[in-house]
């Protein structure tokens, strides 16, 4: 969708996105886009996950660079897998689901000690 020209995020890095994920080819579990909704803060590679994120998001993000924003689909063993997931308020991710997701970099900083 777009490159960005920032810096690419690293092991370690405070990393801010907006994402949106949905089941393919169905409902919208997460989205951080549009006003007055609040981005995604992340430190790369720290675990659990939360707020609709997964392996599958990280890896993409270790390619991409703060202003750029993409369009990917996860495969379950990226995603949720076997597990599903259940985010509240209806949201919900099917076991052994493919996921889609648009991914946008706002901002790659290091953490704060």
């Amino acid at each position: 969708m777009r490159v960005g020209g920032g810096d690419v995020p690293r092991p370690g890095d405070l990393v801010v996105i907006d994402l949106q994920g949905r089941v393919a080819g169905g409902e919208t579990f997460v989205d951080t886009f549009g006003d007055g909704k609040r981005p995604l803060a992340l430190v790369m590679g720290s675990r659990p996950y939360t707020r609709g994120m997964c392996e599958g998001v990280e890896y993409v993000l270790r390619s991409m660079r703060a202003g750029g924003k993409r369009r990917v689909v996860v495969p379950p063993a990226l995603g949720f897998g076997e597990d599903g997931a259940d985010f509240g308020a209806g949201a919900q991710v099917p076991t052994g689901a493919t996921l889609e997701y648009v991914v946008e970099v706002d901002k790659v900083s290091i953490a704060p000690a």
